[in-house]
């Protein structure tokens, strides 16, 4: 479907420097693509629902729990400084 001149036009727009070799690659691939987009318009999709979830999709995250363990008073006891019942850690800049 495409040619080596229409490849090279493409190649100059994009600005790339493409050898024979890669030229070659590219007007089978891009005709590839162009074979397959052509075999998607046959496709009768006039039936098919629309798929724009946009407007249907909800916030699914979780809510925040803490979840405590029988562990928990262990690790706490291993935490070198704490300061009003959180962690204390050093400055890190």
């Amino acid at each position: 479907m495409i040619n080596k001149e229409e490849v090279k036009h493409i190649a100059e727009l994009a600005r790339l420097g493409l050898n024979e070799e890669e030229i070659k690659t590219m007007e089978k691939e891009l005709s590839s693509i162009l074979d397959y987009m052509e075999t998607l318009k046959k496709v009768d999709a006039e039936d098919s629902a629309i798929t724009n979830y946009s407007k249907l999709i909800e916030n699914t995250m979780r809510e925040d729990k803490i979840k405590t363990t029988e562990n928990n008073a262990q690790l706490m006891g291993a935490v070198p400084e704490m300061e009003k019942g959180f962690i204390k850690v050093k400055t890190v800049l």
